[in-house]
């Protein structure tokens, strides 16, 4: 028979999953919210399927339908919407806490993606939580951070290839610190980078310093006006800087960011 410690595992597991079946079904773009009718079939939906599998419907949950079963006004991102999970799965809020600014969340990349190659694989989420757990004096063990590393995999590895990118992995931040959504509308062609590139590294040796990465985002920022705004350049740069090697920001990692497809 199995223990009651296994059973509440168990239990925990079967929660998560349904959750994030029903969180993908309705976020099928990987944006990382839910917002207007669609939020509101998911609150129904999720409903349900606890009642089904005869789960209590927790204060959290209770809340979030009673607000939002009859209007179809607002927006809720993922996190937010976990909260009505069992607090044993809402580790990852943690880690919200724990990184409280796109800059911060940008060095923490760049420790961790320790072979730079623009992921995060499981083998370095697993360095990458540890050490926030460590820094946190939250306890654990290996059999929990595994379940931890293989959670955030589930939750934000959007296109299933068991590795995380720099936009999935930025859904852990709220959604105004996560300033890479307003580059998602800035996304350009491996040739319309190298252009820009070239262009703004005006001394041409292979990289950009802060000087011309301004530039280079004034630039970006009066060419797409509807997705940045010049005013927030300075925190732009800031993020953006934190992927750079001693103030020099090398090709491949500004890529991450402006780049849709791989070099």
């Amino acid at each position: 028979m199995a223990d009651t410690h296994s059973l509440h595992l168990r239990a925990i597991e079967n929660s998560t999953t349904q959750f994030l079946e029903i969180w993908h079904h309705y976020d099928n773009a990987g944006r990382g919210y839910i917002e207007g009718r669609e939020l509101q079939s998911f609150i129904r939906e999720l409903q349900q399927a606890r009642k089904a599998t005869g789960s209590e419907l927790s204060d959290g949950m209770k809340a979030l339908v009673e607000k939002y079963d009859q209007s179809a006004d607002g927006k809720i991102e993922m996190a937010d919407l976990a909260q009505i999970l069992p607090t044993e799965e809402n580790f990852f809020l943690f880690f919200r806490q724990q990184l409280k600014s796109s800059a911060e969340f940008m060095e923490t990349w760049r420790i961790f993606d320790a072979d730079h190659s623009g992921f995060i694989e499981a083998d370095e989420l697993k360095s990458f939580l540890r050490d926030l757990l460590k820094k946190a004096n939250r306890p654990f063990d290996e059999v929990k951070l595994e379940e931890y590393t293989q959670t955030t995999l589930k939750m934000f590895d959007s296109n299933n290839d068991g590795k995380l990118g720099l936009a999935e992995m930025a859904r852990l931040l709220p959604d105004k610190e996560n300033f890479l959504l307003r580059f998602q509308g800035v996304n350009m062609s491996s040739k319309e980078f190298d252009d820009i590139f070239e262009f703004f590294d005006q001394d041409g040796n292979g990289y950009i310093d802060e000087n011309e990465l301004d530039a280079l985002l004034k630039h970006l920022c009066e060419k797409n006006k509807e997705d940045l705004d010049i005013q927030n350049v300075s925190m732009y740069k800031k993020s953006i800087m934190a992927l750079s090697d001693g103030g020099k920001l090398f090709r491949k990692d500004l890529a991450l960011i402006l780049c849709a497809e791989e070099l």
